[in-house]
């Protein structure tokens, strides 16, 4: 069925943690869901390149920013040390402004980062300019972030990224 395309209903942009599989979560099949996956869901030109794909081409309506409790990358933002090797340091500067918001909150230092990490990443792509920007000030298409606990396999969708859903043009 799938060897003549694809017409994913969703695009995660999640996390390159193994222990975080996209179509078991969701409990979905081959071709339901388009995945872009980097460590702590840090997303670059070629992920807003890919992101633009599904929505013009494949017609994706809903893009989901799916953390996960005790992300590596998310914890070594906040527990940085000098000397980072290679291209990772670049992660870690892309996560650190979340690390700096939720640094005040009680509770788990990685796993507020993680929460913040991801509203940070959906206000980023609901600005990204010139297709994800209008498509979802225009009510084309949703942007909503989640956390994935690996614990409970429970995901939470962010109320914080449902609240400022655009009104459809007939309400403006």
């Amino acid at each position: 069925k799938l060897e003549k395309g694809q017409s994913p209903f969703a695009t995660i942009v999640g996390c390159s943690d193994s222990r975080v599989p996209n179509e078991m979560i969701f409990d979905q099949g081959l071709g339901d869901l388009f995945i872009i996956r980097t460590a702590g869901q840090v997303s670059a030109a070629a992920s807003y390149g890919s992101m633009e794909f599904a929505v013009l081409k494949l017609q994706t309506k809903l893009i989901v920013v799916l953390g996960h409790t005790e992300c590596g990358a998310v914890e070594a933002a906040v527990n940085r040390k000098e000397n980072v090797p290679g291209h990772i340091v670049t992660l870690i500067n892309d996560i650190k402004p979340a690390v700096a918001k939720s640094s005040h909150l009680v509770g788990d230092p990685v796993n507020n980062a993680v929460r913040q990490n991801v509203i940070d990443q959906v206000n980023v792509l609901r600005d990204l300019d010139p297709i994800l920007h209008k498509k979802y000030f225009d009510g084309e298409i949703l942007i909503v972030g989640a956390v994935y606990d690996i614990h409970t396999g429970k995901v939470e969708f962010l109320e914080e990224t449902l609240v400022s859903l655009p009104l459809p043009k007939s309400k403006r």
